[in-house]
């Protein structure tokens, strides 16, 4: 998988085994990368501009990563049996850019890791990582095959389920959450499946004053994300 950024590169380099070769722009100098760079056995390919452009179609900031595909971890590799656990559900995300910053924003926050399901849910790629900021090196992303039956055996290790939703629900500064929550990210356009929705134990919204009547997915997880955590605390 191709991935690139300064900022992902900075994290990848600390984990060189993922690394299988590097591709840096003629006379790429980063004092950070630089120190990083002279340890990394990996093969380095200097290269042109134009070159670096067409392996990637965004900004690479100078410097692309060959590395191994993202491996992602079962459900029961997170830590649904501590007294405390803070999850993170996609529900069937489409942009890469939403992904990238919900994972951000959750290392950021102290999540303990973030379910997708593998069907008709945007996957780990270079866009996911770029928009991470090297995030998704310190947070677990597990794949799951059926999110109802997730939330079902999640419930069974008792955790409480959090959606948001305009309709039927409760402001979110309202809600007392629970020390294991998991909080559900709808899809950007739908919004939370049936299913899911009534699977959660609450449904919280956002009060909105403008004429919007919508928040961009990864804004609407990010205040969501930190109202459990400034309750957690």
């Amino acid at each position: 998988m191709i991935v690139y950024g300064r900022n992902v590169a900075v994290e990848l380099l600390q984990k060189p085994e993922k690394i299988k070769r590097i591709y840096l722009q003629n006379h790429f100098d980063d004092k950070k990368l630089n120190s990083l760079l002279e340890t990394c056995k990996s093969k380095i390919v200097w290269k042109s501009k134009m070159e670096l452009d067409q392996l990637a179609k965004e900004n690479h900031q100078g410097i692309i990563l060959d590395v191994r595909d993202y491996e992602y971890c079962s459900l029961f590799d997170l830590p649904l049996e501590e007294e405390s656990c803070f999850l993170v559900l996609a529900d069937h995300l489409e942009d890469p850019h939403n992904l990238g910053a919900i994972i951000r924003t959750s290392e950021a926050a102290g999540v303990d890791g973030i379910i997708i399901p593998k069907d008709r849910e945007v996957l780990v790629n270079a866009t996911v990582m770029k928009t991470s900021a090297g995030a998704l090196e310190n947070i677990e992303v597990c794949q799951v095959t059926n999110l109802h039956q997730t939330i079902e055996e999640l419930k069974k290790h008792g955790f409480w389920i959090v959606g948001t939703d305009m309709e039927n629900s409760m402001d979110y500064r309202e809600i007392d959450y629970p020390e294991k929550v998991v909080l559900v990210v709808g899809n950007e356009g739908k919004g939370m499946s049936r299913l899911v929705r009534e699977s959660c134990d609450f449904i919280a919204r956002i009060p909105m004053k403008g004429k919007v009547n919508s928040l961009n997915a990864s804004v609407a997880a990010g205040i969501m994300i930190y109202e459990v955590f400034r309750n957690r605390k």
